[in-house]
């Protein structure tokens, strides 16, 4: 038996083997979570219909979060189907390409900006009250979603991005206050930079991979396997005083100023 037997999660954002929400899907099944996944949309499906196989998981479910009707059906769905809630992930961010390269100053557009926070930083409150139903009262349950260091400080062409994740980053602070006092904690992982399908839109990841790993303390870059297992930790009752945390999982880069 794991430390999430009897578990219940739902995890937004995989979008195939090298995504971070892969690797946190891997650790909460080994754990013993039951799992259910979404997708945005068709193209997603075939992505992540093999990966649910995978898993085990019989759930798989249509989430456009910027479409709020569908996201009231996949809580329907897991009322339905499960009764109830205990783990919610999200992985989910997105700026338009164009936004993640030159300055911040220079790049920048309206939409670009709203388009930003709606999808990496609106969707996690958005989610949140969806769940919330499911999962006051239960429990120990736990919310958990990805940032960034780009969050606390500046990093070349992250751009609007970074922003995003400082209100992603506030948000976990508040909802954390908000849903407390009915049991429901949420914390977010900071990861390290790590090659995935989102991140090969920043400009210069290459080099900013490889400046990670020349400068972290433990000399390498981090993995989705430890950020998986980080998050299984964060959603089980082994953290079950911990709420309203960033926890940095990125071979100790955020701790270096030079």
């Amino acid at each position: 038996m794991g430390f999430l037997t009897g578990k219940k999660g739902i995890i937004f954002g995989i979008a195939n083997k090298n995504s971070i929400a892969w690797g946190i899907a891997q650790a909460m099944a080994a754990q013993g979570a039951e799992l259910a996944l979404t997708y945005q949309n068709e193209g997603f499906l075939k992505r992540v219909q093999p990966l649910a196989e995978e898993l085990g998981a019989e759930m798989v479910l249509p989430c456009d979060v910027t479409d709020d009707g569908q996201v009231d059906e996949v809580f329907k769905e897991l009322e339905s189907r499960w009764g109830g809630l205990d783990v919610l992930v999200h992985s989910l961010a997105f700026a338009p390409k164009e936004e993640l390269r030159g300055s911040y100053m220079e790049s920048t557009t309206r939409d670009g900006f709203m388009t930003a926070h709606d999808i990496s930083s609106w969707s996690l409150t958005r989610l949140a009250q969806g769940a919330h139903p499911l999962m006051k009262d239960r429990e120990d349950a736990a919310i958990l979603t990805l940032s960034y260091l780009g969050a606390e400080r500046t990093f070349p062409h992250y751009n609007v991005m970074g922003v995003a994740k400082a209100s992603l980053e506030a948000s976990v602070r508040y909802l954390a206050a908000s849903m407390g006092p009915e049991g429901v904690r949420v914390n977010a992982v900071s990861a390290g930079p790590i090659k995935t399908l989102a991140a090969s839109g920043i400009g210069d990841m290459r080099t900013i991979l490889q400046h990670n790993e020349e400068r972290a303390p433990l000399r390498r870059n981090t993995t989705i396997e430890e950020v998986g297992n980080t998050a299984a930790f964060l959603a089980s009752p082994l953290a079950s005083g911990i709420t309203g945390e960033v926890l940095h999982v990125d071979s100790g880069y955020h701790s270096i100023a030079m």
